[in-house]
């Protein structure tokens, strides 16, 4: 059978004119790949045709003896061997790039493995429906409704019926009689990943978050916070180590979190995306039978994980004065016809503004400008006159801090309002200016601050690079 077979494979590569390529251990397929389909002209067909040894479960044959008789026999026995393996990598019309690797030893096992994103590029192409392509994703779409849908529709059907047309078209170990007396493959799932690439309108702004994101959720591999995102119960009979894993390649952080066999990474993508994806290696961490009719049942885990992973690093890290809040606070702003300059955070005016909207937030009946007026006075020093409160209360209002009292010429603080102003009032009290004052280098603090001993030995740490360098130069 292994002799027919491997006949087959040349005398198919021989008539259609592909490349028999040996594949060699550490070598990158996916590379040798890409240089062939970067060729290719045609709707579908074979790239190329690899061969590699490798190691795999196979079933040998020992001869035994019968202890009556003495007679000998063969016996089937589970064994491992390096044999070769032959990897179709096919263009599919409308799976895109995939590949097809079989064993050239019995029991002549075989592996499928193609791609859910180039499936939905083909779609979406045949559709007519333009879209922005991303490294394995979708940067954008004309239609993402549709997309989705697309995505939602392919079923185990879809992927059972392309392998059965590819089983057809190419070279196979069992011939026509195997078949017809029931040798087929059958087809379970060995490895599933289940992706959610979220594109961000703000790319740096996605780094910092991601980065802070990671920061905050170095525990997510204890048991506790595994079990929220698998929903899943964890025990000390528990199988597999429970870790989160940060790993960086070049200047890309990526964060692990691992449950049993299954594995959940994240990372910013392209620098250009939060990209999300559950790896399910072994079915069984969920109860969840290998046969590829399970597919909708791995699905709705895989996804599941990546939303509460999420759902997770949102409730640690999104705080509420969030950078749109900000950008809100501090730019100029104009509803409707009205036009309001801007908060400026540090500015004494609008710091006066914030300590006094402290305040009067409990106010039952509200304020009046002249309330207002008499206590930024107080705290500015000097007088503040009519027109210039008008002109806060204005700013105040059009940017939601205040709120004017129907019917009445009296202003009360909105939730907004008040938690930006104790926010910021704290911030700058507390934060912003005792730490400026230890940047300050001729001036010598009454105390010791850890913050201006931190600043000391990174001076130090920075001038003896400096030096070091100069000197290396």
């Amino acid at each position: 059978m292994t002799d027919a077979f491997v006949s087959a494979i040349k005398s198919f590569a021989k008539a259609e004119g592909i490349d028999v390529v040996p594949l060699k251990k550490g070598q990158r397929k996916d590379e040798i790949a890409q240089k062939y389909l970067s060729r290719f002209r045609t709707e579908e067909g074979v790239l190329f045709i690899g061969r590699a040894q490798e190691k795999t479960p196979v079933v040998r044959t020992e001869r035994r003896r019968n202890p009556r008789t003495g007679q000998s026999y063969p016996w089937l026995v589970r064994s491992t061997a390096n044999i070769n393996h032959y990897y179709f990598y096919c263009v599919d019309r409308d799976f895109g790039p995939f590949f097809l690797k079989l064993g050239s030893y019995f029991p002549y096992t075989g592996k499928v493995c193609l791609n859910g994103h180039e499936y939905l590029k083909r779609q979406l192409a045949r559709e007519g429906i333009a879209f922005e392509a991303l490294d394995n994703g979708l940067l954008s779409c004309a239609d993402p409704q549709r997309a989705q849908r697309i995505c939602d529709e392919l079923t185990p059907e879809k992927i059972d019926a392309l392998v059965r047309k590819w089983l057809r078209r190419l070279p196979h170990p069992f011939t026509a009689e195997d078949r017809a007396a029931n040798y087929l493959y059958d087809i379970s799932v060995l490895q599933a990943e289940f992706s959610l690439t979220q594109v961000l309108d703000r790319p740096v702004q996605g780094r910092v978050f991601f980065e802070q994101v990671i920061r905050d959720n170095l525990d997510l591999g204890r048991p506790d916070r595994v079990q929220l995102i698998f929903k899943r119960r964890i025990n000390k009979k528990t199988p597999g180590r429970f870790r989160t894993r940060v790993i960086t390649d070049g200047v890309i952080p990526t964060l692990y979190v691992e449950y049993k066999s299954t594995r959940v990474k994240q990372y910013h993508k392209e620098r250009r995306a939060l990209r999300t994806e559950t790896t399910i290696n072994n079915t069984n961490d969920f109860a969840i039978g290998k046969r590829l009719k399970n597919l909708p049942a791995l699905r709705e885990v895989g996804f599941q994980a990546n939303r509460r992973l999420l759902d997770v690093q949102r409730i640690s890290h999104d705080c509420w004065l969030g950078e749109d809040v900000f950008g809100e606070i501090h730019r100029p702003v104009t509803v409707g016809e009205q036009r309001a300059s801007a908060l400026r955070f540090g500015d004494p005016r609008v710091l006066a503004l914030y300590s006094v909207l402290v305040l009067f937030r409990l106010l039952p009946r509200g304020f009046t400008n002249r309330d207002l007026r008499q206590q930024v006075a107080v705290i500015l020093g000097r007088e503040h006159t009519v027109g210039q409160m008008t002109y806060d209360l204005r700013r105040l209002r059009l940017h939601g801090l205040i709120e004017r009292l129907p019917k009445t010429r009296r202003y009360r603080v909105t939730r907004l309002g008040f938690r930006t102003a104790l926010f910021l009032t704290r911030a700058y009290s507390r934060l912003f200016r005792p730490a400026f004052s230890a940047l300050q280098p001729d001036i010598e603090p009454p105390a010791p601050i850890p913050f201006r001993r931190a600043l000391d030995r990174l001076d130090t740490t920075v001038e003896q690079a400096w030096e070091a360098q100069q000197t290396a130069a």
